[in-house]
């Protein structure tokens, strides 16, 4: 049974032996400290909530790789921790929606833009189904392309490929349709 007494490496062999309890120890012990860390780094409590979870939930999965650099598991924790916050911001940046200022005048009764989205909907319906719906979950619903991969069975390259394919498809349906 592992303790807080025990050291970072200790608690590490406790990890590879997939004992839960030294799992318990590196949270308490570093946990607080991580959390302080991903503060800095990410904007929201949800957003350091899921770093510092997968900050751990990598050292549970990695833990029998993990080479300490000395006594302690901090720095190793730390350094996946800013990893994991750049590659949530990056996601963050890349999925960001732009929103219109307030002062745009809009209509309700946009005849010409309610027939543009009909247009566009009806060329997103020309496509196969699994297209059809890769862009519904991608560029409609706002679904990265590892959960679309997931709903629809296919890998993420696929998804990147087929949303590309109906981007260009759809662009050149609007050149054609302005002509």
């Amino acid at each position: 049974m592992m303790t807080d007494r025990d050291s970072d490496a200790e608690l590490l062999m406790g990890l590879v032996a997939g004992d839960r309890q030294a799992l318990a120890g590196i949270l308490r012990r570093h946990s607080p400290s991580v959390t302080r860390y991903a503060w800095a780094m990410v904007a929201s409590q949800a957003d350091v909530e899921e770093v510092v979870q997968d900050t751990f939930v990598t050292c549970w999965r990695k833990a029998d790789s993990i080479e300490l650099p000395d006594t302690s598991l901090l720095p190793w924790l730390l350094v996946t921790c800013r990893n994991m916050a750049l590659n949530l911001n990056r996601s963050r940046v890349r999925h960001a929606a732009d929103e219109l200022p307030d002062d745009v005048p809009v209509s309700e009764h946009d005849d010409d833009a309610r027939d543009r989205l009909r247009w566009v909907m009806g060329e997103i319906d020309k496509l196969s189904s699994l297209d059809r719906r890769v862009c519904e979950l991608c560029l409609i619903d706002g679904r990265s392309y590892a959960e679309a991969a997931i709903e629809t069975g296919i890998s993420v390259g696929a998804v990147r490929q087929r949303v590309a394919r109906s981007r260009a498809r759809l662009r050149k349906a609007a050149i054609d349709n302005e002509n």
